[in-house]
């Protein structure tokens, strides 16, 4: 019975969809989206909803609220760079270096800032306009970024990143994306230190935030009790621990890394999810949670020596998810995402939260240009 309720429903929703982005029929009873012209409405919706072109920066909501907050910065300027990649249209690379500028001066004319994670954050999506634009000035901030982050670890708590310069907690969020900067300034500059630097990041995280036996990604260390706080467990960093062991995985060829990752996403879409979409994990910085997830995860999807069962259940619980928000979760025309995607947004929504909506459209764009839909 879910089943013919879930096929009738979406077959109502396709009624309300515009022509050019909506559902087509795949000739076999389902539904396929034109997940490229979904992804170009979704790009072209952050730009227009969002960018303070006065200010250079992304806006706190779709209402033009301009509170700064730095971390989805290096998301939005992730999903631009995810545009570009996939169209080639310079539309959406004009926006890197008015960003570069206004970033910077919002953060108080620096890219140093009090949270490490924030700061990975930010050299990551750095390094990503590198690669697309090999402009060295991406290539030199994201080093400079590093040389800040790399002041975050000590040995309290048998080593690790601490979350802030507060130094009082060590969190899976400033060492996993630590760890995959890291590895990535590895592969691309050859630096053995870099190397060394992921790899040990990764072995503490692993150690200490980990269950190998569930999968499961503990949020943080207090480093003064050592309490290890296992009751909070959120998409992020799960999906960061899945990036962190794809990109050891890519450098050490040890399938141990992938198992890890593999480890890590069936927890996720297992046991945080409501009947099968990745739950609501809230506005503000939860907006943002599970579009970190989904970016992670599908770089495990298009791993060769992941294997076909769990590519193939992957791939439905990406389609699952990605038909789910488009068809009922997205406010259109202004194609608008909130954080629950089976709902769509009343008359605004966060930044953080369009975010994810963005990094899981663009997600299938990017899955079905390389056929793992069909």
């Amino acid at each position: 019975m879910k089943k013919i309720f879930y096929i009738v429903l979406l077959s109502l929703i396709v009624l309300s969809c515009e022509k050019e982005d909506g559902p087509v029929n795949n000739g076999s009873g389902g539904l396929n989206v034109n997940w490229a012209a979904a992804a170009d409405s979704s790009a072209t919706a952050l730009t227009n909803s969002f960018w303070n072109a006065g200010g250079k920066y992304f806006n706190y909501d779709s209402n033009g609220k301009t509170d700064f907050h730095y971390w989805p910065q290096a998301h939005a300027l992730d999903v631009l760079v995810d545009a570009y990649l996939r169209t080639g249209d310079n539309a959406y690379k004009n926006y890197f270096d008015q960003w570069f500028e206004g970033v910077k001066i919002k953060n108080g004319n620096t890219f140093d800032n009090h949270f490490y994670d924030d700061m990975e954050w930010i050299g990551l999506a750095m390094l990503r306009a590198y690669d697309a634009t090999k402009d060295d000035k991406f290539k030199a901030a994201a080093i400079e970024i590093w040389g800040y982050i790399k002041t975050g670890w000590s040995d309290a708590a048998g080593g690790g990143i601490f979350w802030n310069k507060e130094r009082k907690g060590k969190n899976a969020c400033s060492n996993g994306p630590a760890c995959i900067l890291a590895a990535r300034l590895y592969q691309r500059f050859g630096n053995e230190e870099d190397k060394e630097w992921a790899l040990k990041i990764y072995d503490w995280e692993k150690s200490v935030l980990f269950n190998s036996n569930t999968g499961a990604v503990y949020d943080n260390i207090d480093i003064t009790s050592g309490d290890i706080q296992k009751d909070w467990v959120f998409t992020y960093n799960q999906g960061t621990f899945i990036g962190s062991a794809i990109e050891l995985h890519r450098i050490m060829g040890e399938r141990a890394y992938l198992n890890d990752a593999v480890r890590a996403a069936n927890y996720t879409i297992g046991s945080l999810v409501s009947n099968s979409i990745l739950k609501s994990e809230g506005t503000g910085d939860g907006g943002l949670f599970k579009g970190i997830f989904i970016r992670y995860f599908t770089e495990l999807i298009q791993q060769e020596r992941l294997d076909k069962g769990d590519r193939r259940r992957y791939i439905q619980f990406m389609k699952y998810n990605g038909e789910t928000l488009w068809l009922q979760g997205t406010a259109k025309p202004a194609v608008l995402f909130g954080p629950d995607w089976r709902s769509k947004p009343a008359s605004l929504t966060g930044l953080t939260e369009q975010l994810s909506g963005n990094m899981l459209i663009e997600a299938m764009a990017l899955l079905e240009k390389g056929e793992y839909l069909q």
